[in-house]
Parts: structure tokens; sequence; C-alpha cells
């Protein structure tokens, strides 16, 4: 059988708690290289977050942005930003964004674009954008960030408990940290559509982990009473049991926001896309990644170190050492204890608590059936016993 086919099937099950530590050194080093680009390279902001003038031309489907950017440069302005525009007519524009530009240099620029792509200078659309607006565009976002997070926190801990909410807060700021790093990498520009795409990044994330922590309070309910199974074990049948979900569920939502980045941008040309569909793109599959290889097994490693989960883990370690058994597999269909495959003492299903378990004798107990009437001297089978009849 394939793997695709087992995992389906509920066959296929994935160390993935018990390989906590190198999933940790994965995201360690994932989120080092992130922070460290951002110190040092910085982010590529755009004209709304540090202020400046933007330009919108009309021009020809064949123009050069290389070219239109050493033009503008050599028009004494420097650090131009230069992409194409693609309306759904067909029409073609660039749009140029400069640092803040005088009165005079505003002017000059405005007649030697429209000497260069043959257009009516009042035909250009041109605005500016002071530094005051894009400092409150920052301010509003990281407001916006702080009151989603403490919802967040909020909501998990009422729902679930609060080291879920701490777990789930620690892989929102992995998959925020990730995707800033890859924008400082790349150098692409960061507009006010990255941050709403950064937003919807971490609700999208979010989501992803709350699915997963459900069928982890399902699969510990009343754990210690039957001292089968720790709950680390019992954490990482959730999460194989949610793996196939989380995995639809990002494949889906990632098909066209790759539309979006490798289609609408990079082969149209459609340049806004790009500040919202990159976010988009890193978000959804750091996201996928967090629920399931960071924020499960960290949840884990907290419970674990409660004093009575650290009892029911003796217990547990202690119940196979004197059975002789070997380590207690979980079925990946149901919470229940299932044999090993191979040696070992045989460990009983538990039942669930909702059936009540029958016993062997009455489960295999066949009807006989009656034996036949006794037949008497001189009579008939099956008539009372009697005179003769004549």
């Amino acid at each position: 059988m394939g793997l695709i086919h087992r995992l389906y099937h509920g066959d296929t099950q994935f160390p993935l708690v018990r390989r906590k530590k190198v999933f940790y050194v994965v995201s360690i080093v994932l989120v080092t290289i992130a922070l460290g680009s951002i110190v040092f390279r910085g982010f590529n902001l755009g004209v709304e977050f540090k202020g400046g003038a933007i330009f919108t031309v009309p021009a020809p489907k064949d123009v050069s942005v290389e070219d239109t950017r050493h033009f503008v440069e050599d028009l004494g302005v420097a650090e131009a930003t230069v992409q194409t525009l693609q309306s759904s007519s067909g029409d073609t524009k660039v749009r140029i964004e400069t640092p803040p530009l005088s009165a005079e240099e505003r002017d000059k620029v405005l007649s030697s674009l429209g000497e260069r792509f043959d257009v009516r200078p009042n035909e250009i659309d041109s605005r500016e954008v002071g530094a005051s607006w894009g400092e409150q565009v920052t301010r509003k976002a990281l407001q916006g960030l702080v009151a989603f997070l403490l919802a967040v926190i909020l909501f998990i801990s009422l729902r679930f408990e609060p080291k879920m909410a701490a777990s789930a807060i620690v892989a929102l700021i992995h998959d925020l940290i990730l995707a800033a790093g890859i924008y400082s990498i790349t150098q692409f520009v960061v507009t006010p559509s990255t941050i709403i795409a950064l937003l919807t990044v971490l609700g999208f994330s979010l989501y992803d982990t709350v699915v997963v922590f459900d069928r982890v309070a399902e699969n510990t309910k009343g754990l210690e009473k039957t001292n089968r199974h720790t709950y680390s074990e019992a954490a990482e049948l959730a999460v194989n049991q949610t793996f196939m979900r989380s995995i639809n569920t990002s494949l889906i939502a990632l098909l066209p926001v790759s539309g979006l980045l490798f289609v609408g941008a990079l082969l149209l040309g459609a340049g806004t896309l790009k500040d919202l569909a990159l976010a988009l793109f890193v978000g959804l599959g750091s996201g996928a990644y967090s629920s399931l290889f960071l924020a499960t097994p960290l949840l884990a490693d907290l419970k674990m170190r409660e004093p009575r989960f650290k009892a029911l883990e003796a217990r547990v370690l202690e119940r196979r050492g004197k059975g002789g058994a070997a380590p207690v597999r979980l079925s990946q269909r149901s919470t229940h204890a299932v044999p090993p495959a191979q040696g070992g003492a045989e460990e009983p299903v538990d039942a669930p608590e909702d059936e009540v378990p029958v016993p062997a004798a009455t489960a295999t107990q066949v009807r006989r059936p009656s034996p036949p009437p006794r037949r008497k001297k001189g009579g008939r089978p099956g008539r009372p016993s009697g005179k003769r009849r004549r």
C-alpha cells in the first residue's frame, strides 16, 4: 500500500511527539535565520510607511521596469521603486514610488514621465503620502496584533486550558516571525496589504491549532483512570488523527494563493498582488507546520511536567514492566489501546464509557434445541399418554 492510502485509512503513525527535539531544532534554526535577516537587513518598507510620492502612468504593454527606474533615477530621484500594473481590461500602467519630493522636483518628474510615455501630465495620477500616515498605519497594525493575541489567549484558556493557550501563542509568534523573515530576506515591499495578509494567516494558523487541540482534549479525557498510556501518547494519537485533515486544509488554501503569487504576480506582472500573496503563501505553510510539529509537542512537554501526569507515566511504565508487555500501540480509529503486533502480553481493549461490557458467557452462549418428546410404549410420539384410540 502507498503512504497516502495508509494515511487515509489510519494505518500509519508518525512519531511527531516522540521526535519533538528534531522539530524544535528545525524551528529554532528557521526563527534564528529570520530574526537575523530582520535585524541586519531590515525591511523594504513601502511609501505608505516611510512617506513619499506615487506616480501612476499609462504605459505600453512591453514597458521595461529597469529602463523606467534608470530614467527616474537620472532625473535626480534616488531609491525609486517601479512596478507594472495590469487592469482587468488589459491596460498596463507603471507605478513609481519615490522618496518625498519638493514641488519643483515633483513637477519635473511629471513632465518628464509625460514626455517619455507620450501622455499629458493631467493623465498621470500623482499623490504624496506623509510619513505620519505610515506611522499611524504601523501603530494601528501593532494594536490590532496585540488585541488579536489577547483574544486568542482568552478564548483558548476558557475553551480548553491556559497551557494550550501558551502553546498556541508560541506557534502564532513562530509563524509571524517566519513570514516577516521571508519579507526581509526577499526584500519584497511591505505595504498595508502585507499587514492584512499576516493577520489573516494568524487566524488560519489558530484554526488549525484549535482543531488539533480539540482532539487532544477528547483523547485525554479520563486518561488517569485507565493507566494504559501517557499524556504524550494520547497527544501523539490526536496529531495522527488530524494529520491528513490539516494537510488537506492547507493544500486547498495554498492552491489559490499559489495562483495569486506565481501566476498573477510573477507571470502576469500584477505587482499589487505580491504584497498579499507572499505573506499568505508563507504563513499558510508555516501555520500548518507549527500546528502539527510545534504546538502539540510543546503542549505535551508542558503537561508532562505536571505531578499528576508524571505519576500517571510512572504507573503506566510500572504496569507494563510487571506484565512484560510492549508499549501500548494506540489505534488511529479510536482512542483505545490495541495489543502489540508481536511478542509480549496482550493489553485488553478499554471499553467505551457509553457501552456496557457483555459477559463472555452471555456473548458466546448458544441456544440448544429442545429435546424431542419422549415416546412411551404403545403410544405415538407427541401425544399424551392415556387410553388408546380404537
